[in-house]
């Protein structure tokens, strides 16, 4: 009842082995179109790579910093209202 239902997988494409013709055909090989290449707008250079990289990097540590830095605050707090709380009273 409350297992989820997954639709069936759609049958998977068959393809022939590029290295044997078609039975009945007389050719001998098979002529695919040439790849086409991106443009050159959407082809990143080493240099971007790096500038992203570098960015990534650099949120995350300081995230990471500003995480280290309110937990050691809270815990400084924290010590300071137990110590505040267990010292008995002056007189």
């Amino acid at each position: 009842m409350f297992r989820p239902k997954y639709p069936a997988a759609p049958p998977l494409p068959v393809t022939r082995a590029v290295d044997s013709p078609a039975p009945g055909c007389g050719c001998h090989s098979v002529q695919y179109p040439a790849p086409s290449s991106l443009p050159a707008a959407r082809q990143f250079s080493g240099g971007t790579g790096l500038a992203v990289a570098l960015v990534v990097g650099g949120v995350v540590l300081t995230a990471l910093l500003a995480a280290v830095a309110v937990a050691a605050i809270s815990v400084a707090v924290a010590a300071v209202v137990l110590r505040s709380l267990l010292k008995p009273p002056r007189r």
